[in-house]
């Protein structure tokens, strides 16, 4: 059987997740600056990131986890929001507090990355494009709000669990 090719492809981290104390800034670099322009006309900004955490050769071969939410499940990596990716590329839609263009700094809440995390890229969030009226959802979710609340999760706990032999493996 011919082994399969892997295309690969550079991508640029263009600033970081920094909590500080109660707020969570997200930093992004000088050159990507000019980019935040008229960002904060909206209310809501999708934070593309990469879950430094589980980028090890291990995490990325795991295909099959029991989420935490229907641990006695085994499902593809595919079917969750874990963050065990054969590309841990994760994605938080965040309330946009606010924006200092000029020094690179968003306030946001609601994100499940850790301090440190590298950022991806910022897109804003368009109801249009972005939220669906008819979805239709497993039954092991069965219970989970319509909405996200806007306090976000508390996904990132689960981050800080990562030694946990039952938390997503």
């Amino acid at each position: 059987m011919k082994q399969e090719s892997r295309e690969t492809f550079q991508v640029y981290a263009i600033g970081r997740v920094r909590r500080e104390e109660e707020v969570v800034v997200l930093e992004i670099d000088a050159p990507f600056r000019p980019a935040l322009k008229d960002l904060d006309h909206f209310s809501h900004v999708m934070v593309f990131w990469w879950a430094d955490e589980f980028d090890t050769e291990e995490d990325r071969a795991r295909l099959h986890i029991n989420p935490p939410y229907a641990p006695d499940r085994s499902t593809g990596v595919f079917a969750t929001r874990s963050p065990f990716r054969p590309n841990p590329i994760a994605v938080t839609t965040c309330p946009l507090i606010s924006l200092d263009e000029g020094a690179g700094r968003l306030i946001v809440t609601g994100i499940d990355a850790l301090d440190g995390t590298r950022i991806l890229d910022l897109k804003a969030y368009f109801p249009i494009c972005d939220r669906v009226q008819e979805v239709r959802m497993p039954e092991w979710l069965t219970g989970w709000p319509e909405w996200m609340p806007e306090i976000g999760t508390v996904l990132q706990e689960r981050y800080k669990e990562r030694s946990n032999p039952t938390t997503e493996r």
